[in-house]
Formats: C-alpha cells, sequence, structure tokens
C-alpha cells in the first residue's frame, strides 16, 4: 500500500523479492492539468509496468472492501506513505501485521510531513524505522531503525529520495526476520514524541522578520512544495537556493544589498543576519542564478521584497 514517489524502491524490492505480492494498493487517480485528465500515481505506474494487481478504493472503511482483502489472505500488508489510516478491521487481517515505512526515528516527528520536519528543526540526522501499524497515528511498535545524516544542503526532495531507498533497504533486512520470529517489536517512548502537520502551501510566504537560519531551512524544508516566495514589483519571486550568512551590519529585513561573496553575491536582510540567495525565479520566467537575475535587473540591488 503506497502513492507517492517515496514508496516506489520498497514495492520494486518486493517486485524482485522472493515475496508474491498478490496486490498494490494505492489511491485513486487524481485530476490534472487544464484537462483535468485523471493521472496515474508513481505506485500505481510501476505496478501497471509488472503486471500487478491494483486495488484504488475511495475508502478501506467500507465492508466490501473488508472482504475483499480478506479474500487475498495477505501474509503481511507492507505500507509506505498511502496516505490514509487502516482501520482496525484491516489491521486485523495479516497474520504478520501491518509494517510501515516511516520517514523519522520514531517517536519523533510523528505525522504528516517528517522529512520537512526534521530540516525545519535543524537536526543533523533523521532516519527511517519500520514499525507495526496501530489504530493511531505512528504510534505502534518499532521492529527496526536506521540513522541517516542531513547533509547541510539537503531538501525535502533529496533527503526523501534517500530515505525512500533507505528504508526500502531496511525493510529487505526487517521482513524476514519478522516472518521466522527473530524480532521483538520494541514500544514507542510516547513521552518523547513529537508531530508533524500537513504542510500549507500558506507557509511558504516568506517573512522577512524571522532569521536568515530560519529562512534557509524553511527554503529547504519546503523544496519543491510548497517552495519559498516572496514578491517584487508585484510580482511573485521564488527563492529555490539560499544560505544564512551573518552581518556585522543590521540589514532591514527584506531589503536586497550586495555581498562581497562571489558565490552569494546578493542577499536579503532578515531580523539577525543576511539570507544570500543563489538561486530564483520570478513569476512568468524560468529558474536562474541570482547573479545571472541581477545582471538583467540592475535595479534589483537596494530593493524591498515582500
Amino acid at each position: 500500500m503506497g502513492t507517492p514517489d517515496f514508496s516506489v524502491p520498497t514495492l520494486q524490492w518486493l517486485i524482485s523479492s522472493e515475496h508474491e505480492v498478490v496486490v498494490a494498493y494505492t489511491q485513486p487517480d487524481k485530476s490534472s492539468g487544464r484537462g483535468l485528465t485523471a493521472t496515474a500515481g508513481p505506485i500505481k505506474r510501476v505496478a501497471l509496468a509488472h503486471g500487478l494487481a491494483i486495488l484504488q478504493p475511495a475508502t478501506l472503511r467500507d465492508k466490501i472492501e473488508v472482504e475483499r482483502l480478506i479474500n487475498l489472505k495477505p501474509d503481511a500488508i507492507v505500507v509506505a506513505a498511502y496516505g490514509r489510516m487502516l482501520p482496525q478491521a484491516v489491521l486485523d487481517i495479516p497474520k504478520f501485521g501491518c509494517l510501515n515505512v516511516h520517514a523519522s526515528l520514531l517517536p519523533k516527528y510523528r505525522g504528516a510531513s517528517p522529512i520537512a520536519g526534521a530540516i525545519l528543526a535543524g537536526d543533523e540526522e533523521t532516519g527511517v524505522t519500520i514499525m507495526l501499524i496501530d489504530a493511531t497515528m505512528d504510534t505502534g511498535p518499532i521492529l527496526s531503525q536506521k540513522r541517516v545524516p542531513i547533509d547541510p544542503q539537503d531538501t525535502t526532495e533529496s533527503l526523501e529520495t534517500k530515505l525512500a531507498e533507505i528504508g526500502a533497504d531496511l525493510m529487505m533486512q526487517t521482513l524476514p526476520r519478522w516472518f521466522d520470529y527473530c524480532l521483538t517489536p520494541q514500544p514507542q517512548k510516547h513521552e518523547m514524541a513529537t508531530y508533524t502537520k500537513p504542510i500549507a502551501k500558506s507557509e511558504g510566504e516568506i517573512d522577512w522578520n524571522l532569521t536568515a537560519v530560519e529562512l534557509s531551512r524553511r527554503v529547504r524544508a519546503f523544496y519543491p512544495w510548497p517552495g519559498c516566495y516572496t514578491r517584487w514589483q508585484g510580482k511573485t519571486l521564488k527563492i529555490l537556493e539560499a544560505i544564512a550568512l551573518p552581518s556585522k551590519l543590521p540589514v532591514e529585513p527584506g531589503k536586497v544589498v550586495s555581498l562581497s561573496d562571489s558565490d552569494v553575491p546578493i542577499g536579503a536582510g532578515t531580523r539577525e543576519g543576511v539570507l544570500g540567495l543563489r538561486k530564483i525565479q520570478l513569476e512568468g520566467k524560468k529558474a536562474i542564478s541570482v547573479a545571472e537575475f541581477v545582471r538583467g535587473q540592475r535595479g534589483f540591488i537596494g530593493e524591498k521584497l515582500g
């Protein structure tokens, strides 16, 4: 059971393993584009390419859907970013339970956006947890974990790609041991739990009264979605790559200044420090380096963003 790109490495490993994948569950196709054409998601595309049976129920709480799953007689259900809570009636079906690939070191960062959460907090490491799903979100006992360093340049996109591959590898190591009764589930320390919420599009709007460190983390955490953006001359200006820099003199929040750093020639003031701009995209234009942008927009330096 999975839906986005994060789920794909785990499904690919299962397909290549000795296990039989009886069906791939994924969310219903979403409409996209001007014609609102229904588009298959990543898991469906992989399943189709390998001739797997595919089910896309709108809910798993329907009795018919539960009966259908019972008739499949799964030994285990492997879940990776499926996007839906599994009701108890589903959790009770497989002999070996429902195993979930979660992109954090539980109990830290339960919830919908654990990868962005770790970047926003400035953590130096995160990880992957294989856990047994229970009736509440991300609270089930842990079967295995692996720690993963966060690179200072990691975005949610790049870190998600790493964790997806590591999660598949960890599931590959965990599932056979679980089937052989070699693992003892470890209860989570619930008193140490932290939670993340779904990220709203509005969170991408830059508040220049935050610090440069906070803003640089947000640029990384919100890439590629919803992206960080500000306003300039009535148009949306996306900040795609940025770095926090110290400043000897205070700079008005949002004011564009020239920097002596050849790698980061332009920055914008914040409450504390300067946000060095590396790559930006003006509304209706392609993404370019800030150096290239300034060559075409010489009046940019000294302007106020926001």
